[in-house]
């Protein structure tokens, strides 16, 4: 390997959700939104291993754009996450735990709900699996554009974290330079700035309808 490793193409980077036999499955923990699966997997030649990772009903986060004063400006949110205990600056977002809601469908929701807007216009723009090794979160992050406020009449009444909620109307290349210089840290939010500010380089060429294939959120829900 090394400095002799095979040379590639972009046509070779395609990833395979096929899973290696799984010998034995428990689940130590059962928590509210996730639990902990414990496999015993063989992995061939590798032998037999054993693994834990935390099951995830998959998310949906949302880069919703619109122009101001001839700029292209995004809306940021600064929330509350117990779990890193900080307040950090992200992209709208939620859980896919809506039986049979289309993830696009769930992205309008949560849009709605947390900054009382809605969309003409979706597209993909980017899919991360949060941390393959433990955490196989699935989301997909949407682009959201024709945007307009939500009727007063529909406004969502918003509980716990959303409560203390803040909505911040962000220059798209402002937004980009803060995930760069390291004062954001959430993946999903990085992973959908820096492909909005890419694929916008490239005229927008590179979204995808919104309803595409994402291959590793069906394969997480046929483990499920």
């Amino acid at each position: 390997m090394g400095l002799d490793a095979p040379r590639g193409t972009g046509a070779d980077l395609v990833e395979d959700w096929t899973p290696e036999t799984v010998l034995e499955s428990t689940t130590p923990f059962e928590g509210i939104i996730f639990d902990v699966v414990r496999d015993r997997v063989d992995l061939g030649e590798g032998g037999v291993v054993t693994r834990d990772y935390i099951s995830h009903p998959g998310a949906v986060a949302v880069l919703a754009l619109r122009e101001l004063d001839g700029v292209d400006h995004v809306m940021m949110i600064r929330q509350y996450r117990h779990a890193t205990g900080a307040h950090v600056w992200e992209l709208p977002a939620g859980l896919l735990d809506v039986d049979g809601e289309p993830p696009w469908e769930a992205a309008a929701r949560e849009l709605a709900e947390e900054v009382d807007l809605v969309a003409d216009e979706w597209h993909v723009l980017a899919d991360d699996v949060t941390s393959p090794g433990a955490f196989p979160e699935t989301v997909r992050i949407f682009l959201a554009r024709g945007l307009s406020s939500v009727d007063d009449d529909d406004a969502h009444e918003r509980t716990a974290e959303e409560l203390s909620l803040r909505p911040l109307w962000v220059p798209l290349d402002d937004a980009v330079d803060a995930a760069l210089a390291g004062r954001i840290s959430n993946s999903a939010t990085l992973v959908g700035l820096l492909s909005a500010g890419h694929s916008r380089s490239r005229g927008w060429s590179t979204l995808r309808p919104r309803d595409a294939a994402w291959p590793a959120r069906e394969a997480q829900r046929d483990r499920s």
